[in-house]
């Protein structure tokens, strides 16, 4: 389920202007919205900030909350793109053993990472509901989204992120 191109500029147009009229985790649940609900293959779109050597989701937007509030670097997809800096699309997570089960429906997974210079911040994970519903256009156009919420995702304090539910952007 390919990004068509001319979806991609309007898109980070949105995500511009969301930006420009939200702040910190609520800017965050917005753009999770508004991904789920443009692009009908993400099925589950959420945004984990690094604290240390934990991932801890700051904001989401699905039919349901993950269980997987809080990951280990050393565990799953999502750790593995943070430690290695880059994206992890897996194609069938059925077929993927560092897969970290949330929903029965899931069958492929996107993590972007969100970068600051030098370093990862946190990143954008997406669950699809079909075998190979992730490809190269996704990873090219959720990069350019992590770029734009990189400073926004930054200044999250993770204390503070860890101490509350992660803000949900909607249905």
């Amino acid at each position: 389920m390919a990004i068509r191109s001319v979806q991609v500029t309007p898109a980070l147009l949105q995500v511009d202007s969301i930006l420009a009229h939200l702040t910190g985790p609520a800017a965050l649940a917005e753009v999770c919205r508004f991904l789920r609900h443009e692009f009908r293959h993400y099925r589950w779109v959420g945004v984990y900030l690094l604290d240390g050597e934990t991932l801890r989701l700051a904001a989401w937007a699905g039919p349901q909350a993950t269980e997987h509030v809080t990951i280990p670097l050393a565990r799953g997809v999502c750790g593995r793109a943070a430690r290695e800096n880059r994206t992890a699309i897996v194609d069938d997570v059925r077929e993927s053993p560092e897969y970290l089960a949330c929903f029965l429906e899931t069958r492929a997974e996107v993590v972007v990472p969100i970068r600051r210079p030098g370093r990862v911040v946190g990143e954008i994970d997406i669950d699809g509901n079909e075998v190979k519903a992730f490809d190269a256009s996704d990873d090219r156009f959720l990069t350019a989204v992590a770029e734009k919420i990189a400073a926004v995702a930054d200044g999250v304090v993770p204390e503070v992120v860890a101490g509350r539910e992660p803000l949900r952007g909607g249905g």
